[in-house]
């Protein structure tokens, strides 16, 4: 009864239980793997800096947008997204053209601009400013991708741009702290990429470069040093997730990732994770309240039942005794149910 309640609350809350036994298991979790991306990130890039010389950052960015807005890339449309966001009224742009492997060019308020690659700078022996160089060591060092923005004469802006980490997934990463859990990263992504998101996150231990069959061993170890949950969306992570003790799928990751896990967090949001833990705890507690309802009442009622207090006048008569085996009954099921009232959050 408990389970099914149980169940009942963690579709409300946005959790798909696929596997009853994996909400007995999840009380035990020691250790918390996710997935960075499409789980601890968006999944697409987004503007996180730009560094500008001789034109003022807005500008630059403005004038960026005008000439990504013909293009398909996911950089540019980050760049674009950008400009929106903050409001900038984008000037017109003419005389659009696409160079393969290095960018796009246009002319803008009669200037050809170029954005592309940095080493399409290099490439047309433009100026690139110190500035601008510094920006662009700054991006390779923290795993981020960069375009430059660029005169005829000079470089004139540097955008760099990375994966955007899920905000709810800061607090996920917080509030498991807080139950002693231990979390921990893995990505094939490269080891700037990974640790730049790990310290945004908080995350002590990652693991970056990690190839599909490498995810499997890296659970296996976590495995020895306590009960372990994988929280994944990919097909990559298909394997790990049956591997872990609990497998946690992301709602808006690949099939083959969901039919391999024991619960789906159906929003899409991390933070599931954790309304799934204490969803366990909760259940693992009703269920021992009920036990020990159970066999407490049980304990004193069949002696009495028996006729252990005949001696001194008591006896229950059958019909009592009926009566109070119902009342045990509805009284368990009234704390099952009650379950439903419970708060995830």
């Amino acid at each position: 009864m408990v389970i099914a309640n149980s169940t009942s609350l963690a579709a409300k809350n946005g959790i798909l239980v696929r596997n009853r036994d994996a909400l007995e298991r999840a009380k035990d979790i020691k250790n918390m793997a996710f997935d960075k991306t499409g789980t601890l990130t968006e999944g697409r890039f987004a503007v996180q800096r730009v560094v500008s010389d001789s034109i003022a950052e807005e500008q630059a960015l403005a004038i960026a947008a005008a000439l990504e807005t013909a293009s398909e890339h996911p950089l540019a449309k980050a760049v674009v997204e950008a400009a929106e966001r903050r409001q900038l009224s984008l000037p017109q742009m003419s005389d659009f053209k696409t160079v393969t492997g290095r960018g796009v060019e246009g002319k803008v308020n009669g200037q050809t601009y170029r954005i592309g690659r940095p080493e399409w700078v290099e490439e047309q022996n433009l100026n690139l400013p110190s500035s601008l160089r510094q920006g662009l060591n700054t991006a390779d060092e923290r795993g981020e991708s960069a375009v430059v923005l660029m005169t005829s004469k000079s470089a004139v802006a540097v955008i760099s741009m990375a994966d955007q980490v899920r905000e709810r997934a800061r607090e996920a990463v917080n509030k498991l702290k807080e139950k002693n859990i231990q979390v921990i990263m893995i990505t094939g992504d490269a080891e700037a990429v990974a640790r730049t998101v790990a310290e945004d996150l908080g995350i002590d231990r990652y693991y970056g470069r990690v190839l599909p069959e490498d995810k499997v061993s890296i659970i296996k170890q976590l495995k020895q040093e306590g009960a372990t949950a994988f929280v994944g969306d990919g097909i990559n992570d298909a394997a790990a997730l049956l591997e872990a003790n609990i497998g946690i799928a992301i709602g808006a990751g690949t099939n083959v990732a969901i039919e391999s896990a024991d619960l789906v967090l159906i929003e899409d949001d991390p933070l599931d994770a954790v309304k799934a833990l204490n969803l366990a705890q909760k259940t693992y507690g009703k269920m021992i309240q009920n036990l020990a309802w159970a066999t407490g009442y049980n304990v004193i009622a069949i002696p009495l039942a028996a006729g252990v207090l005949y001696t001194w006048g008591f006896l229950l008569s059958p019909a009592v005794g009926a009566l109070l085996m119902s009342l045990s009954t509805v009284i368990v099921a009234i704390n099952a149910v009650m379950l439903r009232r419970a708060k995830l959050a």
